[in-house]
């Protein structure tokens, strides 16, 4: 993997360095896509366009992370399971996907609202203390972030999808995004990485590596 934007790194910096958040609390969200933009394959799912080098990073930031961010919908159409860090699933809806309700306590957090239909289902099976009600109608995720940080998870791993990312840019929550671009083209009516209301988020490119002409970049959000 060639660095070609690096802040200051050296050339054959592991990538654990070229990822590192510059300070916690740190919220970043990992997506990918193709060049004409589409966010998912014939699938339905991200893992249909992904490839080894986005495999490298996506597991890159998994490692570096203390926790991980999800959207419920996305962690059940990708077909999540339990992970080596928590998720956090964030759903108004409390709906704890198939594959992660037989997780270990403390291994899943959902946060959701206050007058979700799933409430009691969802402490039922994550446990009270790890069931989050963030809001009335609508997740407040800097409330979430603050929750989370005192919680000791600090160092923040979003894998969208891209309502979640719109939310969490328009709540100004999310510090950057890592985005792959994979040398692909599809065309079609596939979901964008970015979903929602519109928004205007100004970023600057802090890294940018390649490999067999995939571009992985990391965007840091301006304040």
């Amino acid at each position: 993997m060639r660095l070609l934007v690096g802040a200051g790194l050296p050339a054959d910096a592991p990538l654990t360095e070229v990822y590192a958040a510059p300070r916690t609390p740190w919220l970043r969200a990992n997506m990918v896509a193709t060049v004409d933009g589409a966010a998912t394959g014939e699938s339905g799912k991200s893992g249909s366009i992904n490839n080894p080098a986005d495999k490298q990073v996506f597991d890159t930031l998994r490692v570096l992370a203390d926790a991980i961010v999800v959207g419920a919908g996305t962690a059940r159409a990708e077909g999540y399971g339990p992970a080596a860090k928590p998720i956090v699933l964030v759903s108004r809806r409390a709906d704890v996907p198939p594959k992660l309700r037989g997780a270990a306590l403390g291994q899943v957090l959902m946060a959701t609202v206050s007058g979700s239909e799933g409430l009691a289902e969802a402490r039922d099976l994550l446990g009270a203390d790890h069931v989050l009600t963030l809001g009335s109608h609508t997740v407040d995720l800097a409330l979430l972030k603050q929750t989370l940080v005192e919680r000791g998870l600090v160092d923040l791993l979003s894998e969208g999808g891209p309502h979640l990312l719109g939310d969490l840019l328009r709540q100004g929550v999310a510090d950057e995004l890592s985005a792959t671009v994979v040398p692909r083209l599809l065309a079609g009516d596939h979901a964008r990485i970015l979903a929602g209301a519109p928004l205007d988020v100004p970023l600057s490119l802090h890294t940018l590596l390649e490999q067999d002409g995939t571009l992985l970049a990391r965007w840091f959000v301006e304040r």
